[in-house]
């Protein structure tokens, strides 16, 4: 699920805003742990445009699972997904 924010609606800058929603920084994107052992957790990649972020949210159920074949097992849409993008709104828009 894609979440664009104008930069103009932050106050302050995109780090602190993903901290504040709860993520924290995994590798070049943001993580926010559920269960014990780090999964389930939900997963973000941020795209910056000219006047706006982009938070590709999505959320990954287990450890991917590689080898003969490939198995992410990451969730774009539903309804946990979607309360997600309601939450990080609300902490937006608080």
């Amino acid at each position: 699920m894609k979440i664009s924010i104008k930069k103009s609606e932050l106050k302050t800058n995109i780090i602190s805003f993903m901290r504040s929603c709860g993520y924290a920084p995994f590798h070049d994107s943001y993580v926010h742990i559920l269960g014990v052992g780090g999964y389930p957790r939900f997963h973000i990649y941020i795209d910056e445009l000219d006047e706006k972020y982009v938070l590709n949210l999505h959320l990954d159920q287990k450890r991917p699972s590689y080898g003969t074949e490939t198995a992410h097992s990451g969730d774009y849409e539903g309804k946990v997904v979607e309360d997600e993008a309601d939450r990080i709104g609300d902490v937006l828009y608080r």
